[in-house]
């Protein structure tokens, strides 16, 4: 996480293989994802990615900030999650506001702390990773 002088803050996020990494500096309250506006998402993804900023909205009262968004690696789904923890990471670290924090905490947890569950890695001789070669008595 690096801060600069003209008050520019960069976080990650992860989620499954996909990984985001949130920009945040004073601005008018643009958000964009892949150099997409949010609002252009589909209609569940922009949802995931408001969420962190309606609750932000409610505390502090007005978006001071712009926020721009890459990811890469993962799916889809994967990729909106990683961007909604790096999006509110950023905020939260952006306004130093523990009241905030604790709202995130409070509305969902995964907001803040990653999900750390990963892929179970495939075993040799099997074709999966729990499923085990049949076997045959006859």
């Amino acid at each position: 996480m690096v801060e600069n002088k003209d008050k520019k803050i960069i976080v990650s996020g992860k989620r499954k293989r996909a990984v985001a990494r949130a920009t945040i500096k004073e601005g008018n309250g643009q958000i964009t994802i892949n150099n997409r506006n949010y609002k252009t998402l589909d209609f569940f993804d922009k949802l995931r990615i408001e969420e962190p900023l309606r609750i932000a909205h409610n505390i502090l009262g007005k978006i001071n900030f712009d926020v721009e968004i890459k990811t890469e690696g993962g799916g889809a789904r994967g990729q909106i999650e990683a961007a909604r923890l790096a999006l509110a990471r950023a905020i939260v670290k952006f306004t130093k506001s523990t009241e905030l924090e604790d709202s995130y905490f409070d509305y969902d947890r995964t907001l803040l702390v990653a999900d750390v569950r990963r892929k179970e890695s495939r075993k040799p001789g099997d074709s999966k990773a729990r499923a085990k070669r049949q076997k045959s008595y006859r």
